[in-house]
This record gives structure tokens, C-alpha cells and sequence, in this order.
């Protein structure tokens, strides 16, 4: 696939990371040469120094002959103009990042009207998940996929006492789920049944949704369950606003500390709701007065990571049952969370996944970037040409690095063995460091094509992509 990236901040950068390889080519535009040549000197990409939404410039990049254009750069308006520009000269799809909550009642209208195929708001996104994660009740981390049929659990070795020291084969508690990933000093694992399990291990549970609810109800140190009734957010930003609004609309209490005075009125005026209170998050006295204490939930969601990390270990410290940080650096997810946080999320991983999966095409249910995007966690709805049809798993070449982790066919859930054959439509839950992605490509798409590919040139034949 031929993709333009136009800015290269945090997201642009990540979005070209993650699908730098042999399957793409990759343009990255910028006015920052800085950002170019860090791209550049890391990635395989094209770096092209200029204004991206300069109709000379998209025409000299072959914007018609691209399949795909992706604008986020700092300026909502840019990047609605550079999709519109590059939909004009003939690009078959465009992507933008559109932040500012003024225009959450017109993604609709921007996507129908001037016909930009997908909308990405990190802050939003960001906010979703959270409010999932608060509603959801458990205070482990748990995703879920296939609509809901297999769960996937991110539990602390030390919290299984009887998994430590013994190999995951050896293990009779697992038997209905499989370790998908364990992270282990700073690194991924994707395991096999030979993998030896170390007390300071994150293992990361994927089975049947029965079966990793009745696993957390069974080890009362995998945390309780626990429906949040009043939450404090410290930090008024675009997430925070998202997130009240998502948590108010829930029956949620919601209290909000802001410094801004400018920001706490406007937050005031649009969440008639809230309690929104002009202060310093960091501001211990404030936060006693404010009854942090008898908090269910505490978000950080203020602008600096050192700031987030030390309000979440203070919430920790004072009892409060859960507690989420945003952190700007996505390497520092996975070492946060080790520190008792329950929750570290990070606004590129997440919307990098969203978009990711777009451009992947509709084979891709799902998409998880992990472990500050490392590994992928991709759910991937089998075609029926896929090189791995009809193949026993243990005589289909699947690589270390890669783990096949649920398999579901109609509705019922497997923990595939060695002997396990899949079959067209099966909804495949893999695993896989994402230095490997290639090796998924393999054994799901034909020679030639990509993750993606035949939503682009498939049945339809090049440049005229599927309306799926």
C-alpha cells in the first residue's frame, strides 16, 4: 500500500512505525526537518520537507496515486483540508485527526459531506476507554473480544502463587486459557509451554469470557469487583471533558480540578453536572478537603507524566480503589502499571490502534497496540483464502514471536491445540511482537497481499476500493 503521513509528532511518528515495512511505502511530510530526520534516520520511510496541505506539493507526491493519505498534524482545520484536498485530486481514502470537542457533534457531517473516510480524536478515544474501564468494574485491566466472547486479563505473577517457578504446561489453573504475552523486565514475551513463569512476571490471560471472570472470582488478590459511583478527575483537558461527559451520562458522580479559571468556567457551562473547582491538583490540602479518600476512582489526567504518576500513587496511598495516569511516552505504560497503578494510558498507542486498524482494512475486527506498541493484539476474521486453512497449527509454520491465543467459530470459544484446524470466517485472537507482523501476514494472506490489501485492490481491482 502506498500511504502519505503528513505531520510527524507523536502520533504521525507512531503510525509510521507501526506500518513501516515491506508490505507499505511510506511518504512522511512535514514542516519540522527535525521530525523528518528523526522519522528518517529510524524508520523506512520517504521524508519530504514542506506544507502537506499546499495542493503543488500533494500533486508532486502523486497524491492520485496514493491509496491512502493520513493528516495529523497539530491543526484540526489542516487536516480536514488536506483530506478534502487530496480526495479532490483523486486519493481513494483519507484519514484525519480531529481533536477539538467544538466539532464532536460533526464528525458525521465531515465523513458523509466531504467524504473523509475515518476520524481519529486520541482524547476521545483516550476518554472511551477509560469509561470502560471504570464501568466495567473489575480493578484489573480486561479487554474484551469477538463482541465479548473472549476476555483478555493482565494479571501480576505474584497475585497466581501457583503458577510461579513452574512452566505454563505445568500449569493446572490455565487450562481453559492460554498466556498470550508476559512482559518481564522491560521486555515481551510471547510464551510457549516450555516458558518458566518468574514472580515479578505481568502475564496477559486470554480465554473464554466465562473462564477469566470465574479466574479473577476465584483469587480475591486479582482484585474485587468494583462499580465506581464518584470519580475525580484532576486535569481539565479535551480527555477530561470527553470522560465526564461519558461518566454524567452513566449516573456517574464526577468532581473536577482545574487550574485554569478560563477552562473551569467552560467546563462549568458545559457540564452543569460536575463539580468543577479551580485548583491545583498537586495540591495535597486541596485534595484531602475534596475527599480524595472516599473517591471510588482518581484520573490524572493533567499535561505531565511526572505530575500524573506521583497524583495516582498518592491516590493509591490513600485507599482510593482505582486509579488511571496518562502518560505522553508510550515506553512507560508498562513500567507505570508494575508501580501499583491500575491503569497508564496513552493517547498515541490507543488512537494509533484505531487507525491502524482502518488502513488494515475489514479483515481486522480489532487491533491492541501493547506494552508501549511492542506487541499487537489483533482480532482477524479469516478469508477464505488464507494460506493457513485446513492446516494443522503444530504443521502450519507459525514463528516464535507469534501465538494464536482464542479461535471463535460460530459463536463458540476454542483455546486452539497443535491439532486444531481453522477454517474461513473463524475469528482469530493472535498475539504477536510486532517485528513480526510479517509472519501474520503469511499465514493469513495470500503471497502478494498484506493485512489490508484486499480491502484495497481486492474483488474490486486497484483503485477502486471496497464500500464495506
Amino acid at each position: 500500500m502506498d500511504i502519505l503521513i503528513v505531520g510527524m509528532g507523536k502520533l504521525g511518528y507512531k503510525i509510521a512505525e507501526t506500518l513501516a515495512g515491506p508490505e507499505h511505502n511510506i511518504t512522511v511530510v512535514d514542516v519540522d526537518e527535525q521530525a523528518l530526520t528523526r522519522a528518517a534516520n529510524r524508520l523506512d520511510v520517504l521524508p519530504v520537507a514542506g506544507n502537506g496541505a499546499q495542493l503543488q506539493l500533494l500533486e508532486e507526491q502523486g497524491i492520485s496515486k496514493k491509496d491512502l493519505v493520513i493528516a495529523v498534524t497539530s491543526s484540526d482545520e489542516t487536516n480536514v483540508l488536506i483530506c478534502l484536498t487530496a480526495k479532490k485530486l483523486g486519493c481513494p481514502r483519507a484519514a484525519a485527526r480531529v481533536r477539538n470537542p467544538d466539532y464532536a457533534g460533526q464528525i458525521d457531517f465531515l465523513k458523509e459531506g466531504l467524504e473523509i473516510d475515518f476520524i481519529t480524536n486520541p482524547e476521545l478515544d483516550t476518554a472511551m476507554d477509560v469509561a470502560r474501564y471504570l464501568l466495567r468494574g473489575y480493578s484489573s485491566h480486561l479487554e474484551s473480544f469477538a463482541g465479548g466472547r473472549v476476555g483478555l486479563f493482565e494479571v501480576q505473577a505474584q497475585a497466581l502463587p501457583e503458577v510461579v517457578g513452574r512452566t505454563l504446561a505445568e500449569v493446572e489453573i490455565l487450562e481453559e486459557m492460554l498466556v498470550g504475552a508476559i512482559y518481564r523486565s522491560g521486555e515481551v514475551i510471547i510464551p510457549s509451554g516450555l516458558t518458566r513463569v518468574e514472580n515479578d512476571d505481568v502475564l496477559h490471560l486470554i480465554g473464554r469470557r466465562e473462564a477469566v471472570t470465574a479466574l479473577i472470582r476465584g483469587h480475591s488478590s486479582l482484585g474485587q469487583r468494583h462499580v465506581a459511583k464518584r470519580v475525580m478527575i484532576l486535569g481539565g483537558g479535551k480527555a477530561a471533558f470527553y470522560l465526564a461527559s461519558r461518566l454524567l451520562a452513566n449516573g456517574l458522580t464526577v468532581k473536577i480540578i482545574e487550574q485554569d479559571e478560563d477552562r473551569c468556567d467552560y467546563l462549568a457551562a458545559q457540564l452543569p453536572s460536575a463539580l468543577v473547582i479551580h485548583g491545583d491538583g498537586t495540591d495535597l490540602d486541596l485534595l484531602q478537603d475534596e475527599n480524595l479518600a472516599d473517591m471510588d476512582a482518581l484520573v490524572s489526567f493533567t499535561g505531565n507524566d511526572e505530575e500524573n504518576l506521583m497524583l495516582a500513587l498518592l491516590g493509591k496511598q490513600q485507599g482510593v480503589a482505582k486509579v488511571v495516569a496518562k502518560v505522553s511516552r508510550s515506553n512507560f505504560v508498562p513500567i507505570i502499571e508494575q508501580l501499583g497503578i491500575d491503569r497508564a494510558v496513552n493517547p498515541v498507542l490507543i488512537s494509533a490502534g484505531e487507525l491502524v486498524r482502518f488502513i488494515q482494512g475489514g479483515q481486522i475486527a480489532s487491533l491492541s497496540l501493547m506494552f508501549g506498541g511492542q506487541a499487537e493484539v489483533l482480532e482477524i476474521v479469516v478469508p477464505p483464502d488464507a494460506p493457513i486453512i485446513g492446516r494443522k497449527l503444530a504443521e502450519a509454520h507459525i514463528p516464535q514471536g507469534v501465538i494464536l491465543g482464542s479461535i471463535v467459530r460460530r459463536g463458540q470459544v476454542f483455546i486452539p491445540k497443535g491439532d486444531f484446524i481453522i477454517q474461513a470466517q473463524d475469528r482469530v485472537i493472535a498475539f504477536c511482537l510486532h517485528k513480526q507482523l510479517p509472519a501474520v501476514n503469511k499465514l493469513f494472506y495470500p503471497k502478494r497481499r498484506g493485512l489490508g490489501h484486499e480491502f484495497w485492490f481486492g474483488r474490486k481491482g486497484p483503485g477502486k476500493p471496497s464500500t464495506d
